[in-house]
C-alpha cells in the first residue's frame, strides 16, 4: 500500500509540474540561455549527426588549397546532406589558419571547413542555419575542450553554439569535427534582436604556413585617423564602420573617461574574466591578441565577442618549449606580464578602481559557480566522450591516438609544443585563483532582493555601498546607479537593520525596468544576481508570468553538501526533497528567490527536488 502511494505521488508531483499557472508578479530573472538551441537542435550537444558534402567537381580539393592561400573567401558549389535532406549548391571552402596548415601541408585531408547555404541559393539554410564552421580539433586530443569552454562562456555572455558532427566528403568518413556556430547577422539576430549593425573581427592578417609573421595586431592601439592602418588588424564583416573602429580606438587611448558611452564595458570584463579563469591564453588578455569580434548595436555600443576556444584550458599553441608549466598555470591575471600599453583595453580596465573592483567580481563568480566544483564539468565530459567514442576510434585522420583521448581530459603530456589537460588545469588554476585577493576578501552579502509597490529592498552585510543598477534599454545596457539607504529615509524602513531600500526609478513609465543589486565595501564588490549585467531583474508591468517561463537554477549539481536554488521569477520558494520512491525527507519555504539547502547528512545518491510546482533531479555524492 505504501509503494502505491509513494507512486501515485510520484506521478502527481510530475502532473503538477507540467500544469500552466497564471501569476500576477511581474518580476523576472532574466534568462539569456533561453536563447541557445533547444534539445534536438542543430547544436544539441547529446547527439552526433552525420553530414555528407558531395562536390560537383572531382578536383576541389586542388580548387579549395589554392583559393586557400590566394583567394580566401573563394567558394565552390556542393551537395550537402544532413539528416535525410539535401541541400543544392552550398558554397564551401576551407577555413582556419594553423589547423588548417599543419593536416594540409602532412597530406592529411581532415582540414576545417566552412559552408555557406544561401551563397549561390538565396534564403537556403542547413538546420535553420546559413553558415556552417566545421573545426577539425587537430590540436586537441580530447575533442571537447571548445565544446567545455563553451559551456562556461556561454553562461556569462553571448557566445556560440558548439558540438560535434561526423563528416564524409564524398561519401568517405573524414572524421570527427567541432562544429561552431558563426558570428554573423544571424548570430546578431538571435542575441541583440538586430543584425545590421558594424561588425569586425579582430584577427591579425596572416597564414600560419607562411611562418606565422603577423603583419598586424588587434590590440586596440591607436594607429592613427587613417581606417588604412587598420586594415591588417581588423577584418569588417559588415558593409561599413571603419570610422566607428577608429573612434572606439581612439577613445579607449584618449578618452577613457567616455569609453562607457561607445563599450559595452560589463561583457568585456566578463570576456576578460572567463579568459583569464580557464587559461584561454590565445585571447585578448592572455598571450597572442586576438579571436574577438566586435559588433555595434544600436544603442551604440560595440560588445566584445569570445571566439575560437580551441585553446582553453591552456591549450597547445603556446609551446612549451618556450614555457614551463609552472608558468602558465600561474599566469598573472591582471597582466603583470604585458609590456606597457601593449593591451591597452585591458590595462586601462585593470588601472580603474572600479572596473578592477567588478572584474574581480565576475572572477569570484566564475570560480565559485562552475570551476571550484569539478565534478560537474568532468560529468559533462564524460557524457561527450560516451557520445564520441566510436566516430572518435574510427577517425583515422585525427592527429593523436585514442590514449590521449582520455588521459589528456585529466593529465597533461609536455611532448612538442605540449598539450595540458583539461581538468588538471582547473585544478593548477583553481589552486592559484584561491590566493588571490579577488577571492579571499570578503565580499558583501546580498540577499532577499525585494519589489513591493514600487518600492526595491535588499538584506546587505559587510557593505558600505549599495546600489540599484536601472536600465530601460531594449538592448539590455547602459546601467545607471541609484543609491539604495538604510538610514530610515527614501523608503528605508528602519536605521541601520541592514535593509537598503530604494524606489525603482521608471516604476510608473509604463515600461519593463531592469535592474540588479551592486553592493562593495573597500574590498570587494558583489552583485545580485551574480552574473549581472547578463542576467538581471526585470519588471513588467504588462506581463503576467506563467509556469511555462518560470526557470530555476540548481546549483552545483551534484553536490556534496550545499545546493542553491534560484527561481527567475522573483517568487518565494517553497523547496521539498522526496526519494525516488516518493518518500518527503525535508521541506523548506523562504521568501526570496534565492535558496541554499544543505545535503550534507543526505545518503548519496539521487533525489528529487520539487521547487514550487517544478521538479528537479538532484545528486548528492
Amino acid at each position: 500500500m505504501q509503494k502505491l502511494f509513494n507512486l501515485n505521488l510520484l506521478k502527481t508531483l510530475v502532473f503538477i509540474a507540467i500544469l500552466p499557472f497564471s501569476s500576477q508578479t511581474q518580476t523576472v530573472l532574466y534568462n539569456p540561455q533561453t536563447l541557445y538551441d533547444a534539445p534536438g537542435g542543430f547544436y544539441d550537444q547529446s547527439m552526433i549527426r552525420e553530414m555528407n558534402i558531395q562536390f560537383y567537381d572531382a578536383n576541389y580539393h586542388n580548387s579549395l588549397v589554392n583559393a586557400f592561400f590566394n583567394n580566401p573567401s573563394y567558394r565552390i558549389p556542393a551537395l550537402v546532406s544532413l539528416d535525410g535532406i539535401d541541400y543544392d549548391s552550398v558554397g564551401v571552402r576551407y577555413k582556419g589558419n594553423s589547423t588548417f596548415c599543419l593536416p594540409n601541408d602532412e597530406g592529411n585531408p581532415k582540414v576545417p571547413y566552412n559552408l555557406d547555404a544561401n551563397y549561390w541559393v538565396s534564403s537556403q539554410k542547413i538546420a535553420d542555419y546559413k553558415k556552417i564552421k566545421f573545426a577539425n580539433a587537430w590540436m586537441d586530443p580530447t575533442f571537447v575542450k571548445e565544446i567545455s569552454a563553451t559551456n562556461i562562456y556561454q553562461k556569462y555572455m553571448p557566445s556560440p553554439e558548439v558540438n560535434l558532427m561526423k563528416l564524409r566528403v564524398q561519401g568517405n568518413y573524414l572524421g570527427l569535427y567541432v562544429n561552431t556556430e558563426s558570428i554573423n547577422k544571424q548570430f546578431m539576430e538571435k542575441h541583440f534582436g538586430e543584425k545590421d549593425g558594424v561588425l569586425f573581427k579582430c584577427d591579425p592578417a596572416q597564414v600560419f604556413c607562411g611562418g606565422g609573421n603577423a603583419n598586424g595586431s588587434s590590440d586596440l592601439k591607436w594607429l592613427g585617423q587613417d581606417s588604412a592602418s587598420y586594415y591588417a588588424s581588423y577584418d569588417l564583416k559588415s558593409e561599413s564602420g571603419w570610422g566607428e573602429l577608429v573612434d572606439l580606438i581612439y577613445t579607449l587611448n584618449y578618452d577613457f573617461e567616455n569609453l562607457e558611452n561607445v563599450l559595452n564595458i560589463d561583457r568585456v570584463l566578463w570576456n576578460f574574466a572567463v579568459n583569464t579563469a580557464i587559461l584561454n591564453l590565445d585571447t585578448y588578455n592572455g598571450y597572442y591578441v586576438h579571436n574577438y569580434y566586435l559588433y555595434k548595436t544600436e544603442d551604440g555600443l560595440f560588445q566584445m565577442l569570445p571566439w575560437d576556444f580551441d585553446n582553453a584550458f591552456v591549450g597547445a599553441i603556446l609551446g612549451f618549449e618556450y614555457w614551463t608549466p609552472d608558468e602558465v598555470y600561474n599566469y598573472d591575471a591582471y597582466g603583470s606580464q604585458y609590456e606597457a600599453n601593449s593591451r591597452p583595453l585591458f590595462q586601462k580596465l585593470m588601472a580603474d578602481p572600479l572596473r578592477k573592483k567588478q572584474f574581480d567580481a565576475h572572477l569570484r563568480t566564475i570560480f565559485t559557480e562552475t570551476l571550484l566544483d569539478t565534478s560537474v564539468i568532468r560529468n559533462e565530459i564524460s557524457t561527450l566522450h560516451e557520445l564520441a567514442l566510436i566516430p572518435a576510434n574510427q577517425d583515422f585522420n585525427k592527429a593523436f591516438p585514442m590514449t590521449y583521448f582520455y588521459s589528456n581530459v585529466e593529465e597533461p603530456f609536455w611532448s612538442g609544443w605540449g598539450f595540458a589537460g583539461i581538468m588538471s588545469t582547473i585544478e593548477e588554476r583553481n589552486n592559484y585563483l584561491m590566493g588571490l585577493p579577488a577571492i579571499t576578501n570578503l565580499p558583501p552579502s546580498i540577499a532577499n532582493v525585494d519589489l513591493s509597490n514600487g518600492l526595491v529592498s535588499v538584506v546587505a552585510g559587510n557593505a558600505n555601498q549599495v546600489e540599484l543598477m536601472v536600465t530601460t534599454s531594449p538592448q539590455n545596457s547602459k546601467f545607471v546607479p541609484f543609491s539604495m539607504y538604510d538610514d530610515g529615509t527614501n523608503g528605508d524602513l528602519v536605521v541601520g537593520d541592514g535593509v537598503y531600500s530604494a524606489n525603482l526609478p521608471y516604476y510608473n513609465s509604463g515600461d519593463a525596468v531592469k535592474y540588479y543589486i551592486r553592493a562593495q565595501n573597500n574590498n570587494a564588490m558583489r552583485l545580485s544576481p551574480e552574473r549581472a549585467e547578463y542576467e538581471f531583474y526585470i519588471y513588467d508591468p504588462n506581463a503576467s508570468i506563467s509556469e511555462e517561463e518560470v526557470s530555476y537554477k540548481v546549483y552545483p549539481n551534484p553536490s556534496k553538501d550545499i545546493i542553491h536554488i534560484t527561481s527567475s521569477s522573483g517568487l518565494s520558494l517553497n523547496c521539498a526533497i522526496y526519494t525516488l520512491s516518493g518518500q518527503k525527507l525535508l521541506e523548506e519555504e523562504s521568501s526570496s528567490s534565492t535558496t541554499s539547502i544543505n545535503l550534507s547528512a543526505f545518503k548519496p545518491g539521487m533525489y528529487l527536488l520539487k521547487i514550487n510546482d517544478h521538479i528537479e533531479k538532484i545528486i548528492k555524492e
